[in-house]
């Protein structure tokens, strides 16, 4: 890609990072984060999701890039959120058998922040039955398996098995993606590189498949305006063992440039901006799309800087408090 190309996709980074430390009050979890009727959606599930696009960005930018710096401040204020990891230790309490406390615990755990005392509450649960046996879709109990290792919790994998029950894993007709599809098949690839972390992470034929269908399903999402999937296939294509096609990095970028707000916000859905367009969503209508525009900008980044196709880490550099 071009020079101009690659300052396209920063300033996408840039503008979501601006915008997401301008909303970060949003971000707060509110006192029914700990009620038995809580909506888990609006409270916990919004501050994962800040924390993961945050870790993820800081362990793929090196400590001098501004990308790095803004994710760090974020990763740092939503640690300060959780009460550095007891609020953990009380939801553990509320819910021993809720998985997501897990799940959102895990990501700050892989960037270095940890709380010994829930870690060791959440091993105990862990051991019983009633956990292991918890019913749930092959995709999310793949991400509570990598979940339960990033937070010091190992047991015998299932990995592959549980792997070829998802929708990506079967390999099936590439005619039947669709919307939902779409979104397991970017979670199966996100837990099995740790979020871009391990490329090699992907089975080989998983890979090909990928690198055979990812173009026109992008393509598919681009033309529909589905702002928030095409980002999150924008990073499986970045997270693959083989750099993406730059030919489908040209045709992608330009499309979410344009339909990027002046804020820096990313709309979930909607047409491509224009005079005239619509006015910016709220904050539930488009912070995740903006967080996923935020983490396919540095995660393509970092692998059209890679040298040789090999992906680097950052991790090294220390967890912000």
């Amino acid at each position: 890609m071009t020079a101009m190309d690659v300052g396209e996709i920063r300033d996408v980074a840039a503008g979501a990072f601006a915008w997401l430390s301008a909303h970060r009050v949003d971000f707060t979890l509110g006192e029914d984060a700990l009620t038995a009727d809580g909506h888990v959606d609006a409270t916990w599930k919004p501050l994962g999701e800040l924390a993961q696009t945050c870790a993820s960005v800081r362990a793929h930018t090196p400590p001098s890039d501004p990308l790095h710096a803004c994710a760090s401040d974020l990763l740092g204020f939503a640690w300060r959120q959780t009460g550095r990891g007891e609020l953990f230790l009380r939801l553990q309490a509320l819910e021993p058998f809720a998985t997501y406390p897990l799940e959102v615990y895990s990501v700050f755990a892989s960037a270095g922040l940890r709380h010994s005392g829930y870690e060791a509450a959440a091993a105990t649960t862990a051991r019983t039955r009633g956990w292991r046996l918890t019913e749930q879709e092959p995709t999310r109990r793949l991400g509570v398996l990598k979940a339960e290792h990033r937070s010091g919790i190992h047991r015998p994998e299932q990995d592959t098995r549980l792997l070829r029950r998802t929708w990506l894993g079967g390999l099936p007709e590439p005619w039947t993606f669709e919307r939902s599809s779409g979104y397991a098949l970017t979670h199966v690839v996100f837990h099995l590189t740790a979020w871009g972390r391990t490329p090699e992470g992907v089975p080989a034929d998983l890979a090909a498949y990928l690198a055979d269908w990812l173009p026109p399903w992008l393509d598919t999402c681009l033309d529909a305006g589905m702002w928030d999937l095409s980002c999150e296939l924008l990073i499986v294509a970045a997270s693959l063992p083989s750099p993406p096609d730059p030919a489908t990095l040209q045709h992608a970028w330009p499309r979410i440039a344009q339909a990027q707000h002046a804020s820096g916000a990313l709309p979930e859905q909607g047409p491509q901006g224009d005079e005239g367009a619509d006015p910016e969503p709220d904050f539930r209508r488009c912070y995740h799309s903006t967080l996923m525009a935020a983490f396919a900008a540095a995660q393509t980044l970092k692998c059209l800087t890679d040298e040789g196709g090999t992906h680097h880490g950052y991790e090294e550099q220390g967890a912000p408090g």
